[in-house]
């Protein structure tokens, strides 16, 4: 993988399509862009891609794979596979909620009367269970013939959960990620990943072993082609480490409020320390298309402090407020916050540019969200005409709005930033991170090259030494 920066973009949303993307990129962003994380582009019914009908065609308002292999000559592209989930709508649960026994697909999902003992957990199961609701974690699906069952579902209706210990489904997993490989993806990211595995009397949350044996058996296939993959886990940090040690690409989801903690307090020393101690092969991240992670940096913040930055945010930045990732907005405030990275700093350029410089200095692969890219400000409009938290940091720029934005002398200077992080070698070295106060220095070096980092957490005015 190229150790340039990687944008995160759904295929809409700069410009109308690939070929408006590409476009762009190719007119604005001439060696500031090494790769590009493709958010999921396939036909689907729910979640802006997330619960995929089918991988083997493009959705028709992005392009098709002609354009992904065209794109895919000049950028390394990362595809989403969910490894955990199908649509409601995918041919696959159609089948079986037509023939139901009959159905060929009958195994592929996770039938409650087959997987608990008696057919319905205990209180005690339920309650061990890592969940995204707050009940058991199914669906009730009502068959052609009137009949109705329980059908596992952790996220959405409309994301139905696969049986990952099924042999078809272990088959339909293989042929998908050769699909992928063989049809431009440079590398896959497995997208819900920890929830796959699934036994009783567990979180059914990275279960062990039998999460290393499913990770094991997609790397056996994507390593025939010399493709990589990034397990995607939103939990505790040492998660990370763990995957980390065993040769993995792994997040670096601490990363985002380790930042707004440093900018907020002034201080780099929670900062300092996780940059010491975090894995070296990891793609780093402040801003996705999901909210800014809390759970993340448990117990590299103490639990005060973490409040401290929630509540930080909530104050210092810009048009933001706390029902936005509640309920009412169709997220839990525990699991992330919803607000665009340059609005949590109150939309403040010298902050925003020094966050970036960090993120860009520490260790790993950048990745930087196409709102972030543009510095993009909270899209209360779109939040409030959907009603979605997360949608307000998901705002559709059109090529002529990104033009208007590359005149703003934050974005010109981010992209500067970018091309320097694609080509100073100091970054294929070692990184060293020091701080004393409000006082924060990162080296990166090699053999024969060194870039250190020298900021102001209080200012927020840095400077940049090449040797």
């Amino acid at each position: 993988m190229k150790n340039q920066i990687m944008l995160i973009t759904y295929g809409d949303s700069l410009g109308k399509n690939f070929q408006e993307m590409e476009q762009i990129l190719e007119k604005h962003y001439q060696g500031a862009i090494g790769s590009i994380h493709i958010l999921p582009f396939f036909p689907s019914s729910a979640d802006r891609g997330f619960a995929p009908k089918r991988y083997d065609e493009v959705d028709k308002k992005f392009g098709d794979f002609t354009d992904l292999e065209r794109i895919g000559k000049k950028y390394d592209l990362m595809y989403d596979f969910m490894v955990n989930h199908i649509s409601a709508h995918s041919p696959y649960y159609l089948d079986f909620k037509e023939k139901k026994e009959d159905s060929a697909y009958k195994d592929f999902f996770i039938r409650y009367k087959n997987f608990w003992e008696n057919g319905e957990p205990t209180q005690e199961q339920v309650d061990k269970i890592y969940k995204r609701k707050p009940k058991a974690p199914y669906v009730n699906l009502t068959f052609s013939d009137g009949t109705t069952e329980k059908i596992w579902c952790t996220f959405g209706e409309e994301q139905i959960d696969l049986d990952v210990n099924s042999p078809h489904v272990k088959e339909f997993i293989e042929k998908t990620v050769r699909f992928m490989c063989e049809h431009g993806a440079g590398v896959i990211r497995l997208d819900a990943f920890a929830y796959a595995v699934k036994e009783p009397d567990t979180s059914c949350f990275f279960v062990e072993p039998k999460m290393w044996d499913l990770l094991y058996e997609i790397e056996a296939v994507a390593k025939e082609y010399h493709v990589d993959i990034l397990p995607e886990i939103h939990e505790h940090y040492t998660i990370q480490l763990k995957i980390a040690e065993k040769g993995f690409w792994v997040y670096d989801f601490a990363l985002p409020m380790l930042v707004l903690h440093a900018l907020y307090t002034h201080r780099g020393d929670r900062l300092q320390h996780w940059l010491t101690i975090c894995p070296r092969k990891q793609m780093t991240t402040l801003d996705t298309h999901d909210g800014i992670g809390v759970v993340d940096v448990v117990d590299l913040l103490s639990p005060e402090e973490i409040e401290e930055t929630k509540e930080l945010l909530y104050a210092k930045g810009a048009n933001v407020k706390k029902k936005y990732s509640s309920e009412e907005y169709n997220n839990l405030d525990i699991y992330q916050i919803n607000c665009s990275y340059y609005s949590a700093l109150g939309n403040n350029d010298d902050a925003y540019l020094l966050a970036r410089a960090i993120q860009f200095f520490a260790p790993g692969i950048p990745q930087v969200y196409y709102v972030g890219m543009l510095a993009g400000e909270n899209d209360l409009e779109l939040l409030e005409q959907t009603k979605e938290g997360r949608n307000i940091n998901r705002h559709y720029y059109t090529a002529k709005e990104v033009e208007e934005n590359l005149k703003r002398p934050v974005v010109e200077r981010l992209r500067d930033l970018m091309r320097f992080r694609n080509t100073c070698p100091a970054f294929d070295g070692e990184c060293i991170c020091e701080s004393e106060g409000d006082k924060l220095t990162i080296t990166r070096k090699t053999k024969d090259a060194e870039a250190v980092l020298k900021a102001d957490l209080r200012t927020y005015q840095f400077e940049i030494e090449v040797k």
